[in-house]
């Protein structure tokens, strides 16, 4: 599969993100919003665990709960308090700066430094959205602001991290989906009984919303997710972020009469010609010097150009040179 199809299926992750608002306040019981967190990792997990049939083993039982805890188990919980101590779109507004931090943190976890272009289309990602979601607003919660930063290190760290550890030989990221979210539904579940108690009545309309969530928006859209981190560049990944919060503006307009200002649109441009720069190769970075001695022979080998060169295999834990990401999206 090329490159252009892989970026427009791993879109389609974000994309269903961006419905999340709408079901939630129209379908689901509200106040619940660690239970229905719950729901969507814990069954979604076990669900692609029943068809992936494969459990991690060695090492990466940790690496399963670390990356678990970053990108479900401690994510949703810090956003959501963000969303209820935050006017307004500026949670959405913190997680975009997912693009940043996770050229950041590539420098140190996976060797790679951001270009000057990636951080001018993180800006104007952030500008974009900023323009999408932000409303006037008195003085803003600090707990809030710490708890969606938090929210957009933790997913952005979990990107880097699947990255640059990759996946056992043999397993794809259907398994690797599975794994994190079953681990990240593990880790919700106490934090909803204890702040949520037990779990409310549902009526139909419930049940068709959390099906939803939970296959749509949690199953396929993580498989996808991952799929994608395997297959592009971390910051490649990350750039896609901005069609949640885009995608949310499109629904609210359409199916609930939300009308779009023109500087709403003009930051959905914005925002959306970001994500489309941040799909654009960049340059190669420069190659690493080579080890002195016996070694540096058996780094130029014939057999070692192309990988080094190459796209790279998805399942190892070197970065792809070839190509310029949970960033740090946001999303419900």
């Amino acid at each position: 599969m090329n490159r252009t199809a892989t970026v427009l299926l791993t879109a389609l992750a974000p994309v269903s993100w961006g419905t999340t608002y709408y079901v939630t306040t129209e379908l689901l019981p509200p106040g619940r919003p660690l239970f229905t967190a719950l729901i969507r990792a814990l069954a979604a997990g076990l669900l692609l665990l029943a068809v992936a049939r494969k459990l991690p083993h060695g090492v990466w039982w940790g690496k399963a709960a670390v990356l678990g805890a970053l990108n479900i188990g401690a994510f949703f919980p810090l956003l959501f308090l963000a969303a209820c101590r935050l006017p307004g779109g500026t949670a959405a507004v913190v997680g975009s700066v997912g693009p940043l931090v996770v050229a950041g943190l590539s420098v140190p976890l996976l060797g790679r430094r951001p270009t000057v272009r990636t951080l001018l289309t993180g800006v104007v990602a952030v500008a974009g959205v900023g323009l999408v979601v932000l409303r006037a607003a008195g003085a803003l919660d600090t707990v809030g602001l710490l708890a969606a930063l938090a929210s957009t290190v933790s997913m952005s760290t979990g990107i880097v991290l699947t990255k640059r550890w990759g996946s056992p030989a043999g397993t794809g990221p259907l398994a690797l989906a599975a794994w994190q979210l079953t681990a990240g539904g593990l880790l919700v579940a106490p934090l909803a009984l204890l702040a949520e108690g037990a779990p409310p009545a549902l009526d139909a309309r419930a049940v068709a919303g959390y099906l939803y969530l939970t296959l749509a928006g949690t199953a396929v859209a993580y498989w996808l997710w991952f799929r994608g981190i395997a297959r592009l560049s971390a910051t490649q990944v990350t750039f896609l972020a901005p069609l949640s919060p885009l995608t949310a503006a499109v629904v609210g307009w359409a199916a609930l009469g939300q009308g779009l200002t023109a500087v709403q649109l003009l930051g959905m441009a914005l925002a959306f010609g970001a994500t489309v720069a941040g799909q654009l190769p960049g340059r190669r970075p420069a190659a690493a010097a080579p080890p002195a001695g016996p070694a540096a022979a058996a780094a130029v080998t014939p057999a070692a150009v192309p990988v080094a060169a190459g796209r790279g295999r998805a399942g190892t834990s070197s970065p792809r040179a070839a190509l310029p990401w949970k960033d740090g999206a946001t999303h419900p």
